[in-house]
């Protein structure tokens, strides 16, 4: 009629079903109005929830739990937003990323290149769901959970060019996760864009600003930051594991040794003493050749950690328990087992059904090897 083509892309997303993977229907009773979701959740979080579950070629399972995390996810963005702008994390005009120098900021603006390369791709390719994913992890844990709390003894210390830069960098990178999110989160990403802070004066809605372009000269130079963050990190996690493997009080405070230590192990530490020290729950670090006596030892990365636990843990009452943690999971392993090699389950059984057992089949088997773990610890105790 037109003698044009109406639409040169369409994209077909997968049917959305019930928690259960039913399909809805008024006779089910199981019909979700995304009216009543949107008047409970907000726009934003039904708009993240169906992009981030929309796999290719894979049915949508809505839930109102489902649709609710989310909302805790822009809650936590928002807060986000709100303890930058308290410890003046504003916008500057000419900011450079490549003129970071601080580890901890040069790390942040490469992982924040390499996630506008992730979205960016994932959103050319139409896998929504990838990109949604990507903007998620990024925000939820990288910025929020780990930069945020490695920043606070520079935002909160005395040298005032660290300061300053950690601010710029900060709100630069706040920046970038918006824009990342506006497609998905277009509401509450273009309030905060407005609202925060008084830095450098906004050119344009966020709607209309041009799309991040990340780039690998950002990421190049943040190779050996990487190195040393990811490390850190990974040893706070790691002594965080053991803590709770081992059932130690949350607010208890336990030393750490760091076994023959490596140069860049040392350096690491030192840039980042305060923060390792408070996030692992830390009230004494010391260098060591041997592992001392009453210690329970882990590996980060090329590196041995002690931590000295005997006194701080119960052994008996603790291997009691983890004992009969390990002969209930295998118990229960084995009864998954046994149900997914039987063909009349898997013949008969709805295949939603199926999955959920497998699934906690390998969860099962996860913890089983966390308990062993457990248990070798104790071990190294008596």
């Amino acid at each position: 009629f037109m003698h044009e083509v109406p639409f040169h892309t369409v994209y077909i997303h997968a049917l959305v079903r019930d928690e259960k993977g039913q399909k809805m229907s008024k006779s089910k009773g199981n019909v979700m109005d995304p009216l009543d979701l949107i008047d409970k959740f907000g726009a934003d979080a039904l708009r993240f929830t169906l992009t981030a579950m929309a796999a290719q070629g894979r049915d949508i399972k809505l839930s109102e739990q489902r649709v609710q995390g989310y909302r805790n996810f822009a809650t936590k963005l928002w807060n986000a937003c709100r303890f930058a702008e308290m410890n003046e994390c504003r916008r500057i005009a000419d900011f450079d990323p490549l003129s970071a120098s601080h580890p901890l900021n040069k790390w942040i603006i490469g992982e924040v290149a390499s996630a506008v390369g992730q979205v960016t791709e994932a959103l050319e390719a139409y896998r929504f769901n990838d990109a949604a994913g990507a903007v998620y992890r990024f925000i939820w844990n990288t910025y929020c959970d780990w930069y945020l709390e490695l920043a606070k003894p520079i935002l909160n210390g005395a040298d005032g060019a660290e300061k300053t830069e950690t601010r710029a960098t900060a709100a630069f990178v706040r920046d970038e996760m918006l824009k990342l999110m506006h497609p998905v989160m277009p509401f509450i990403s273009e309030e905060l864009w407005a609202r925060v802070d008084e830095g450098a004066e906004r050119e344009s809605l966020l709607m209309h600003t041009q799309w991040p372009s990340g780039g690998g000269p950002l990421i190049d130079r943040a190779e050996d930051a990487k190195r040393e963050i990811d490390w850190a990190i990974d040893l706070i996690s790691t002594i965080r594991s053991v803590r709770t493997e081992l059932n130690v009080a949350p607010g208890a405070k336990v030393g750490l040794v760091m076994v023959k230590a490596s140069d860049a192990a040392k350096g690491a530490i030192a840039r980042n003493e305060e923060s390792i020290l408070r996030l692992a729950r830390i009230d004494n670090l010391e260098f060591a050749d041997d592992v001392p006596s009453g210690c329970v030892q882990a590996i980060v990365g090329a590196e041995t950690i002690a931590l000295p636990l005997a006194g701080i843990v119960d052994v008996a009452a603790e291997k009691a328990r983890l004992t009969k943690e390990r002969d209930k999971l295998e118990k229960e392993a084995g009864g998954l087992a046994k149900k997914l090699e039987n063909p009349g389950f898997l013949a008969n059984a709805p295949e939603a059904v199926v999955e959920e057992q497998r699934e906690r089949l390998e969860e099962t088997r996860e913890r089983l090897v966390k308990v062993g773990e457990a248990v070798s610890r104790l071990d190294a105790l008596r």
